[in-house]
């Protein structure tokens, strides 16, 4: 399970820094959700991956899963939610006031 979880962080992380380094605008907001993913993955699996205990504080006691890691991750996606469609907005208008969608502003043609 962790063997799995490493493996799917290392190529977030992989996909999602070969993306922010691409020219073009969607491609770097793409880079970014992508490496907010890895994040979110890794602080949920720094909080322990048990699969066989409870949610919640029992009365007969036991043990239990840690919550801190689950609120981090969720209120991560949250904001990470907020933050692509505020990033989608920009890159749109600023596609519509400067006609491309390259980085610096300028096509690779054009020069």
């Amino acid at each position: 399970m962790e063997l799995i979880l490493a493996i799917a962080i290392g190529v977030l992380s992989g996909a999602g820094v070969y993306l922010l380094l691409r020219p073009r605008t969607f491609q770097v907001i793409m880079g970014l959700s992508l490496l907010s993913y890895a994040v979110n993955l890794f602080i949920f699996a720094m909080g322990g991956l048990n699969r066989h205990l409870s949610p919640v504080i029992t009365e007969a006691g036991g043990p239990y899963a840690d919550p801190v890691p689950q609120a981090l991750v969720l209120t991560a996606i949250v904001i990470g939610f907020a933050m692509t469609a505020l990033f989608l907005v920009v890159l749109l208008a600023a596609r519509g006031l400067t006609g491309t969608d390259h980085v610096d502003g300028k096509e690779e043609d054009s020069e």
